[in-house]
């Protein structure tokens, strides 16, 4: 047989082995959620990385899988030369390499010097740029660097030469980047060049994070706040720095930089924790009870079974936590929601409905007032005996929930079967670094959301200093924050959690206004407490 190729016939395409490859990325400029897309496709599949690791530990813990290599690039070697051939040793056909570098990975970095060593040792390499911090730095500041007179911008090392490269020209921006000592080098640099001192000059550090700070001031004061900066600041000089407070959003948010703590599961606190995200907080979720299933599991089988067969004409759902367990007991029997139709449906709140959608059921009920057992039985209609078909009522609750839904229920005239459906125990203590900062009084403020997450909390990871604020969503948390020795700060006006947070946003700007009025520069309870200290 003829194995030669028939003229005319299409060859298949000869595929080339895959090549070393090593792919840099700028990080930004602190904040991981800054993180080009790009960037974060290429580091979720990482296997090898190399890192500043005082720089980019949250980009690092935010996109690299757990069972990548990670590299420390100051163990690579000092000069740029050898840290490219050392990840050009490391770069195989099946194992790319991953160089995080700072801000847009190009300006003032190492980048192309580490790149251009990869490529003669016959490494591909690709160069994806990341957000700049002289870009970051006028955005997250409200800095414009250029205006319809500013037609320039000069971007400079600081240090001591800067005085050359900063040219006099009033429709020019100079952005200075670098560390503290630089900058010192070269603010004294351009003081000895004859610059006045009261030139006005933005200084920043910490851009983008929830420890940014920005400073307008003159070129002389900023010299002195060199001298105690930190390693990465910028100073940006021009027009833009006498009218950024027109565009200032940042740190102006009402809880910029509060780190608030809040005692419930990571399921119920994640949510809680995007909310203070968006005002500028930093939410921690603490667990403080464990959901566990009822001891005698004999009552749920019975009232699954009651579901099913229609034995019930409502199920109210007092919890989110609720809601996950008779879901829970459904896929155990090997149900869905569908085996709920015709039975109505009622829930305590946004949280619980939104739970209750999501299993793919629509509330027939919910309050709108107050979201609480109590709520949801004010709003809960009577019974009527020529319209309802039945009076009874599934109540799947926890093992210590109260009894105010079930005495509302009966006043008006329904027959509610009270059903443990789950139970709660105290959860473990957290680790040591949250329990110290609890007692220390590093959060600003805490948010509790019941009796029990009070007593809890205190149980397993001690009281919150006095410095904290304390922040309750009704009468019946107050009361218990306050048996435990705790001065209550902020009581919700309505028993959900979108009061709670607009009660302390209230009491933060509060706080920031007699500060201001004062004569103090504003500043979170937390710093309070080390001034004080201090």
């Amino acid at each position: 047989m003829n194995s030669q190729p028939t003229t005319g016939q299409v060859q298949p395409r000869r595929l080339l082995p895959a090549a070393p490859r090593v792919v840099f990325i700028g990080s930004g400029p602190g904040e991981s959620g800054l993180m080009t897309m790009r960037g974060a496709e290429i580091l979720a599949t990482a296997e090898t990385v190399v890192y500043d690791a005082d720089v980019h530990s949250e980009i690092v813990t935010a996109y690299v899988p757990q069972a990548a290599t990670l590299i420390d690039a100051a163990d690579l070697g000092v000069a740029a030369s050898t840290r490219g051939r050392r990840m050009a040793e490391l770069a195989r056909p099946d194992n790319t390499v991953v160089r995080l570098s700072s801000d847009d990975g190009i300006i003032f970095t190492t980048t192309t010097a580490e790149a251009a060593v990869c490529r003669k040792e016959q490494v591909e390499v690709e160069i994806v740029p990341g957000v700049g911090l002289s870009a970051s730095t006028a955005a997250f500041t409200g800095t414009a660097l250029t205006t319809n007179r500013v037609r320039s911008v000069r971007f400079i090392e600081a240090g001591p030469q800067t005085h050359v490269d900063v040219s006099r020209h009033r429709n020019t921006t100079h952005v200075l980047t670098g560390s503290a000592s630089a900058h010192e080098q070269a603010i004294e640099a351009l003081l000895a060049d004859g610059w006045d001192e009261d030139t006005k000059v933005l200084l920043g550090w910490g851009i983008s994070t929830i420890e940014q700070t920005s400073v307008e001031t003159t070129l002389k004061q900023a010299l002195s706040m060199a001298q105690s900066g930190t390693d990465r600041m910028v100073v940006i000089m021009g027009q833009g720095v006498e009218s950024r407070g027109e565009l200032s959003w940042f740190e102006s948010k009402p809880l910029f930089g509060w780190q608030v703590l809040i005692p419930r599961t990571k399921e119920q606190g994640t949510s809680t924790a995007e909310a203070l995200a968006e005002l500028g907080a930093v939410g921690t979720v603490v667990p403080t009870i464990a959901v566990q299933p009822p001891r005698t599991p004999t009552q749920m089988e019975k009232a699954i079974r009651g579901l099913v067969d229609g034995s019930y004409e409502w199920v109210g759902f007092t919890s989110v936590n609720a809601v996950r367990a008779v879901r829970m007991w459904f896929e155990d029997f090997g149900l869905d929601s569908r085996s709920m139709a015709g039975v109505k449906v009622a829930a305590v709140g946004g949280r619980t409905a939104a739970a209750l959608v999501d299993w793919g059921i629509t509330p027939d009920l919910i309050p709108d007032g107050e979201h609480s057992a109590r709520g949801l039985a004010a709003a809960w209609p009577d019974y009527v005996d020529d319209i309802d078909p039945m009076n009874t009522v599934l109540l799947p609750r926890a093992d210590i929930a109260t009894e105010v839904l079930v005495a509302g229920l009966l006043e008006k005239g329904w027959d509610p079967d009270d059903v443990t459906a789950y139970r709660t125990v105290r959860a473990s203590p957290p680790p040591a670094p949250i329990r110290e900062s609890i007692k220390a009084g590093d959060f600003d403020a805490f948010l509790f959301t019941s009796s029990s997450t009070v007593r809890n909390l205190v149980g397993i990871a001690g009281k919150p200093a006095p410095t904290s604020v304390i922040c309750c969503i009704g009468p019946a948390t107050a009361n218990t924050a306050a048996e435990h020795g705790l001065r209550v700060d902020v009581l919700a006006e309505e028993a959900n959690l979108t009061s709670l947070i607009d009660g302390l946003v209230e009491f933060a700007l509060t706080q920031r206004a007699e500060d201001v009025e004062a004569g103090i520069s504003p500043q979170r309870p937390s710093q309070k407490r080390r001034r004080r200290k201090a």
